[in-house]
């Protein structure tokens, strides 16, 4: 008789164990404890939506089934009181993520040591920055090659200034090799090839992933074999690959002179840094002018006082959260369509971020006061205006200093990026010196931005120290 009676009770373990057998979390239900009922179906169900739409391991359908056995012991254990600990659904559930997240991301560390060449023939030239180096002269010559042949192609040789180029072809496709010649260059000292489409775009030509070289012998002569590359991108002929452009193919030759200066790329790199510091100084100022009052007006304890003031609060910490929600980069983009290429399109885009994250963290520091002096400022009966001035300000000022100088730490960073979207800055020159190969000039610019960071950090780091 117990017996039957306590298997006809609602809230046994084997009606608990039952429902949740037929049902993920029905059997928690039973029981009333409704939250962890609904962890677990939910649970269930988004592992199983989750494997069912990712599709390639149906091996992954074990984690809901896990899940669904561990919520039938969890509910035959609930009625007395002792539920399960969480860690094995956990556990199902991080090793799924885990493992589906591995697969999507086609992680195969055994590229990293397939790849090691052309890891070498990149990383080598960034060793050696190129930012300083021996004074040196320079010349350049340079052949007109039509890509792709016509009717009538150019003859495939050139002279200029004593300078002379012959090509074995005039003309040829993207991917044909062609044998160039020089004569009366300077002897011993080393020439980069180069290649030039129709609107002046260059790049370096490449061999195995790195730059071509040639060394004139001691007349000044020398002969190279190349490989025509694709560089109709970009001037208006895409569509039409077969139309013959005429391109060039040059010679760029150094010499030192004696003595050390600055390189076209180093200099370069030291404008570009410049720039990206001015544009996230003026971009930092600007944004603190607005983000000031706004986190003010999204701080709860200060607007609470009236429905209008609840109702600005929640207008202005809506929209905060929106605005920081894009990202800067995303931002860039639209200001460069509407603005056009340059820093002012970078500096509209930070300083658009910077003032609703500003605002954000103005408007906690403001939440978390003293209510202390605002209480007695408004026992006086103060204005809202009056509160916040002598009982808000003062408490905030040294948080405030703070935050600034940590934004504008990190819109030096943020300014480096915008850059490869054409907002200006140090970034504009690393993406196209990584689209030309230029990887000497890219270590130059990792150099002087990590040596920028560092110091930024270092000082903002020692003045926050002292301000708060």
């Amino acid at each position: 008789m117990t017996s039957d009676k306590a298997d006809s009770d609602p809230h046994s373990p084997v009606l608990a164990a039952v429902g949740s057998a037929l049902i993920p979390g029905l059997g928690q239900f039973f029981v009333g404890r409704w939250t962890r009922g609904w962890g677990i179906l939910v649970a269930v169900a988004a592992s199983a939506g989750l494997v069912s739409w990712y599709g390639e391991q149906p091996l992954w359908y074990v984690v809901p089934a896990i899940i669904w056995i561990w919520g039938v012991w969890d509910a035959s254990t609930e009625v007395d009181g002792a539920p399960r600990p969480l860690l094995i659904p956990v556990i199902a559930v991080l090793a799924m993520f885990y493992g589906i997240g591995w697969q999507v991301t086609k992680i195969e560390l055994s590229t990293l040591t397939k790849n090691i060449d052309r890891a070498s023939a990149i990383l080598g030239p960034m060793i050696r920055p190129d930012f300083v180096g021996p004074r040196q002269e320079f010349q350049q010559a340079f052949v007109t090659i039509e890509v792709p042949c016509s009717a009538n192609p150019p003859p495939g040789e050139r002279s200029d200034d004593g300078l002379s180029l012959v090509a074995s072809a005039g003309c040829g496709s993207a991917g044909d090799e062609l044998v160039v010649s020089g004569s009366s260059f300077w002897p011993g000292a080393s020439a980069e090839l180069w290649w030039e489409d129709t609107i002046g775009e260059r790049q370096h030509l490449l061999s195995g992933g790195r730059i071509v070289v040639v060394e004139p012998d001691a007349q000044g002569t020398f002969s190279s074999t190349i490989i025509i590359p694709q560089m109709r991108s970009g001037t208006g002929q895409e569509a039409n690959l077969d139309q013959p452009l005429p391109e060039r193919f040059l010679v760029i030759q150094a010499r030192p002179l004696g003595g050390w200066e600055f390189t076209e790329n180093g200099m370069r790199v030291l404008n570009g840094i410049f720039e990206t510091l001015s544009l996230a100084l003026v971009a930092t100022t600007l944004s603190l002018i607005a983000a000031i009052p706004l986190g003010f007006l999204a701080a709860r304890n200060l607007m609470d006082r009236t429905q209008g003031g609840m109702a600005i609060y929640f207008v202005v910490r809506t929209v905060l959260n929106f605005v920081r929600s894009i990202e800067p980069l995303i931002i860039a983009i639209v200001f460069v369509v509407v603005v056009g290429l340059g820093p002012f399109a970078g500096m509209l885009a930070i300083m658009v971020h910077s003032v609703a994250a500003l605002a954000k963290l103005y408007s906690e520091v403001v939440e978390s006061v003293e209510p202390g002096p605002i209480e007695a400022v408004q026992a006086t009966g103060a204005s809202w205006s009056e509160v916040v001035r002598y009982g808000v300000v003062p408490q905030v000022i040294p948080a405030f200093t703070a935050f600034t100088l940590y934004r504008w730490d990190i819109n030096v960073r943020s300014s480096i990026i915008i850059g490869f979207v054409g907002g200006g800055g140090i970034g504009v020159w690393l993406f196209q010196w990584i689209i030309l190969a230029d990887y000497r000039a890219v270590g130059a610019a990792f150099v002087a931005i990590a040596l920028v960071v560092i110091v930024l950090d270092h000082a903002s780091s020692r003045l926050r120290e002292r301000i708060i």
